[in-house]
């Protein structure tokens, strides 16, 4: 096992970019189909590190997943310790040992927190961080508060960051707010979970600047076509509609990088009736106990739900069942 100082002192005189190189380097190697994480947790809620061990290498070796978002939402950060954190950071990086892109999720609306996690990421090895726009109550003008809230993190790291953007935070950053800090050195790619809309604008506004993404995989195709989209920033589609023996997302998104845009409509809609059935069976108010048991049922750990995370009844997990063994991936 690689300890923690063999991880950091490794990557340390390792490290793939400078600052002002962030951007280029993104642009070259921040690309293809990156998957969000769930994290496993033992009935005792203890983190399962083996288990999710063996989930990274079934992802990366056996599904060609080209980078992991960790510790995000789905993987339910807001449960985990700082240590934990750290830890889950720390795995996903000796895991990945460059076979995979790490972008991890340092988001916390403690911003000296964000800062300790952004430090510890950038030592550990990981490729890149991921910062999700503060809640700022009570802030009607919020344009220069975010900027010199990206900027503070700009300032004190050189790893490269992905700005965040969900209604979580009780507001979306608008497309010129996100085109303004994307003129920041290190910033170099965006999951902006907005209508299509506002990325689209975003998109036009920023150029190849940096990336632009949402985690809608119904919408990747399109985005690829139509916006020339190169990196999908993320969600968990990528491991839960694909097998060992079943790639259809990956075929799809290769089909349309290569300009075969037919063919790769075609691959895209078989996928309809796996996305129906997940559509069909997963509870509203229980997405993340329904996405592990989804993973049970694929052969990877899922494991049990940190609270307020609510897990699936018995009768939900026979629906989810039923769906799944008719929704036609190949196993």
């Amino acid at each position: 096992m690689i300890s923690l100082n063999d991880i950091v002192q490794k990557n340390d005189l390792q490290m793939k970019y400078s600052k002002h190189e962030a951007k280029d380097f993104a642009r070259e190697n921040m690309t293809g189909i990156w998957a969000a994480a769930l994290n496993p947790f033992k009935d005792d809620m203890s983190f399962d590190e083996v288990a999710f061990r063996r989930n990274i290498r079934h992802w990366i070796d056996d599904l060609k997943i080209q980078g992991l978002f960790i510790a995000g939402k789905q993987g339910e950060f807001f449960s985990m310790s700082i240590e934990e954190r750290k830890r889950n950071f720390e795995i996903a990086v000796d895991e990945c040992n460059d076979k995979a892109g790490v972008i991890v999720s340092v988001s916390d609306q403690n911003m000296n927190t964000a800062l300790e996690l952004s430090h510890h990421a950038q030592n550990c090895g990981a490729d890149y961080i991921v910062l999700h726009a503060p809640v700022l109550s009570f802030v009607q003008e919020r344009g220069e508060v975010l900027f010199q809230y990206y900027k503070r993190f700009c300032d004190e790291l050189d790893i490269g960051i992905a700005m965040w953007s969900h209604p979580d935070s009780g507001y979306v950053m608008q497309p010129e707010e996100c085109a303004r800090i994307a003129q920041l050195p290190n910033i170099v790619a965006i999951k902006y979970s907005v209508p299509r809309h506002m990325y689209v604008k975003l998109t036009k506004l920023v150029g190849n600047k940096i990336h632009v993404s949402t985690s809608s995989e119904h919408e990747w195709l399109e985005n690829i076509i139509e916006l020339n989209w190169k990196l999908y920033l993320c969600s968990s589609p990528p491991y839960q509609i694909q097998t060992s023996r079943d790639q259809r997302m990956n075929e799809y998104t290769q089909l349309a990088f290569d300009g075969k845009t037919q063919a790769a409509r075609n691959v895209f809609e078989s996928l309809n009736p796996v996305r129906k059935a997940m559509q069909r069976s997963r509870p509203a108010d229980k997405p993340t106990a329904f996405g592990k048991y989804w993973q049970e049922l694929l052969g990877q750990t899922g494991g049990r739900v940190r609270p307020p995370m609510l897990e699936l009844s018995n009768t939900e997990k026979e629906t989810v069942r039923r769906e799944f063994e008719s929704c036609g991936l190949c196993l």
